[in-house]
Formats: structure tokens, sequence, C-alpha cells
């Protein structure tokens, strides 16, 4: 009886798979990121010489030194997101009904994987890798993360839609659509300006043990442009941090559902931890593990806040009365 009761158990949705999986892959693109960080703090970019898709040549080869390990290891977990984002585009068009979220998202998120991968070229082929400290690379860094976020966005998207798919979308107020945008975009510009200041750590390592001292050193007479915007970051930050959590405390009041709430709440905590983890990065001087959480939580945030816009879009607008 019990086996006659298993085999008669429904079996699991297939978009109830589809959206583990997104789920899945959106937790292992956190960790690719994470992972092209560590290349960039060990200057690790050119491990595999000015060669790519190959390293020094060869497709596949046994790493003899460390910066060739971990260039290689990146490359070749791209190379799995890669193929990854291929599964999700053919089971988002398998599984879904035409012109679903779903669909389109996993059509975007496909797109930005080879955006990356062409910028992850682009910087091997023209060597800003390394101690490059070129304005192509401050210009190519931020670029660079503009296209992760929209990839970690689309597949936040889709992953969302999926485990929500009987739910429709609906549009919201123009009120709470400029205000959406503007949080967006003042994360986007934050993270933009974080990237450049990463990039600044990195090759011109903070020296300073103090406060003064530091803003001395890097707006010198012979301090490098990396090192003069370096102080504009955590200013710019504090200030988009307030408007975000000032829009997610105001949103649940154009759509007041559980799922809104929810997600208001998730983005006010990734802000907090942002900005706590923000001040200690300054604090010790921007140590490699304090970059790697400091972006960490920058990626939360980010998807916190595509989690709240698509809470809100699937959340049914109140029916006047009367």
């Amino acid at each position: 009886m019990a086996t006659a009761a298993l085999s008669a158990a429904p079996s699991t949705p297939p978009e109830t798979r589809f959206a583990r999986f997104a789920w899945a892959l959106l937790a292992y693109t956190l960790f690719v990121i994470l992972f092209g960080a560590v290349v960039r703090i060990t200057a690790s970019g050119a491990g595999c010489g000015q060669h790519w898709p190959s390293c020094n040549g060869e497709l596949l080869q046994l790493p003899h030194t460390l910066k060739t390990a971990i260039e290689y290891g990146h490359r070749f977990t791209s190379g799995l997101s890669v193929l990854s984002l291929i599964a999700l585009t053919w089971g988002a068009f398998r599984v879904f009904p035409r012109a679903h979220a779903v669909r389109s998202a996993a059509v975007v998120a496909f797109a930005m994987i080879v955006v990356e991968a062409l910028i992850g070229a682009a910087l091997v082929l023209l060597r800003l890798v390394e101690d490059d400290a070129s304005l192509a690379r401050a210009v190519v860094m931020p670029l660079h993360l503009l296209s992760t976020a929209l990839l970690t966005a689309a597949i936040a998207w889709a992953a969302y839609f999926a485990a929500h798919r009987e739910t429709a979308t609906y549009a919201l107020p123009k009120a709470a659509r400029l205000l959406l945008i503007a949080a967006g975009a003042g994360i986007l510009l934050v993270s933009a300006t974080g990237a450049i200041t990463a990039l600044g750590d990195t090759v011109y390592p903070v020296h300073g043990a103090t406060l003064a001292a530091r803003v001395a050193e890097d707006q010198g007479a012979g301090a490098h442009l990396l090192q003069r915007v370096r102080s504009i970051h955590p200013f710019l930050a504090l200030a988009v941090a307030a408007f975000v959590a000032y829009a997610a405390a105001l949103l649940p009041g154009y759509r007041d559902t559980p799922g809104v709430r929810r997600a208001s709440v998730l983005l006010t905590a990734c802000v907090a931890l942002q900005v706590l983890a923000g001040g200690v990065n300054v604090w010790l001087s921007a140590p490699g593990i304090m970059q790697v959480l400091h972006l960490l939580l920058a990626n939360f945030t980010w998807i916190a806040l595509i989690l709240l816009v698509a809470a809100a879009r699937a959340a049914e607008p109140r029916k006047a009365l009367g």
C-alpha cells in the first residue's frame, strides 16, 4: 500500500523544479562573482597570460602557479555559468508559455552572460589586469559590474516568477515606479563607484594609519586619480542607503501585501548590513576578506530590491469601493 501511495503521489511540477534550479543558479552566480573579486584582489588576472579562452595556450592544463590556478579556476566556474544559463533559457521556453515573465528574464540573463564573457576576454586580451591603473580599466570595471547586476537581476526575476507561476503582473503607480527606478539607479551608481574604489584599493593599497593620514595620502600632489576618487564612494553610499531604506519603507503603502512587506524588510536589513560592512571596510583599510564580504552584501542589496519590485508587480491593486 505504501508503494501504491508513493506511486500515486503527484510528481514535482516542472515550474517548481525550474524555480529551484533558478534559485540555485543565482547562488552559484554570486559565488562566481565573488571568485572574480578574489582574482582582482590577488592580482591573478594575468595568471593565464594574454590568452583567452585558453590558459597559456591550453584549454586543459594542470596549473603550476597559484595565480594560474586562481584565474583558471575562475574561467572554469564562469564556463559552467554559461552552460547553466543555456539550460535556464531552454527550460524557460520549454516550461512557460509565450510572453511569460520567466522567458524574457531568461533571455536577458543569457544575453548578459555573453556580455560578461566578452568583457572578461577584453580585460585579459587588453592586459587590463593585475596592477594596471589605466583609464580604460577604470571604465571597464563599472561596465563589468553593470552587466553583472543585470545578470543577477534577470536570474532573480526568473526565479521569483517561476515560483509564483500563477501570479499575474500588475503595473505600479507612477510614483512607486519612479521611487523604485531612483533606488535602483542609486544602487547601481554606488556599485559603480565601489568598483572603481575597489580597483584603487587593489592597485594603491591604503597605508595611512589614521583617517586624516589616508585622506592626505589620497589627495596628495602625487596621488593617482584612483586614489583621489576613493573618498567619494563612502559619502555617496550613505546618501543612497538612506534613500533606498526610505523607498523600502514607502512601497508597502502602494501595494500592502505580505510579500511586499517581507521584501521591504529584507531590503532594509540588507542596506543596514551593507552600511555596517562598508564602515568596517574603511576602518580596516579594505582587507581582501572585507572587500569580498562588502561585495556579497552589495549583491544581496541589489537582489533584495529586485525581489521587492517583483513582489510589488505580483500584488494585485486594491479595487476602488463603490
